[in-house]
């Protein structure tokens, strides 16, 4: 009897260091899934009330595409200290003018806005060997205006 004792002594220890990486892992795919959510939470508030406000109705030069940094700012401050890159671009709806027809679209712009998130961590050093993750994940909403009537989203 006290020799399978002495069989399995160390069996507890060799297990817990194969699962203790696992654990850890799972931890940080949990983590980075839970601040992601987070993120898009705030994020999907906040877009449509940044491209009412700025992206209608920019200041200064009034044309079709004015008002992308504005949005990009007003998204930027709201979403805070929080770890994420957003971009906005503004795409004109009506038609390039080539064609001898009536445009009915005139003053839509499509403004797209992006939100990108770095998993943490994303850079890692094992031995003196730095590992980069080149992985960034991005959700996008895209929202309608129309610059000649006020709050008209879709």
């Amino acid at each position: 009897m006290s020799g399978s004792v002495r069989e399995d002594a160390g069996q507890m220890a060799v297990e817990l260091a194969v699962l203790v990486p696992v654990i850890v892992a799972v931890a940080l795919v949990v983590a980075n899934v839970l601040q992601f959510a987070e993120l898009v939470s705030r994020f999907d508030r906040v877009a449509p009330d940044a491209v009412v406000l700025h992206g209608v109705s920019a200041s200064g030069v009034s044309s079709e595409l004015a008002g992308v940094a504005e949005v990009k700012s007003a998204i930027e401050q709201a979403m805070g200290e929080m770890p994420c890159e957003v971009a906005v671009r503004a795409e004109p709806i009506s038609g390039d003018g080539s064609e001898a027809r009536i445009d009915l679209a005139v003053g839509t712009t499509r403004f797209v806005c992006e939100l990108g998130y770095r998993p943490w961590p994303s850079s890692v050093q094992i031995a003196g060997v730095g590992f980069e993750l080149p992985v960034i994940v991005r959700h996008e909403r895209s929202f309608v205006v129309d610059r000649f009537r006020a709050a008209v989203v879709s």
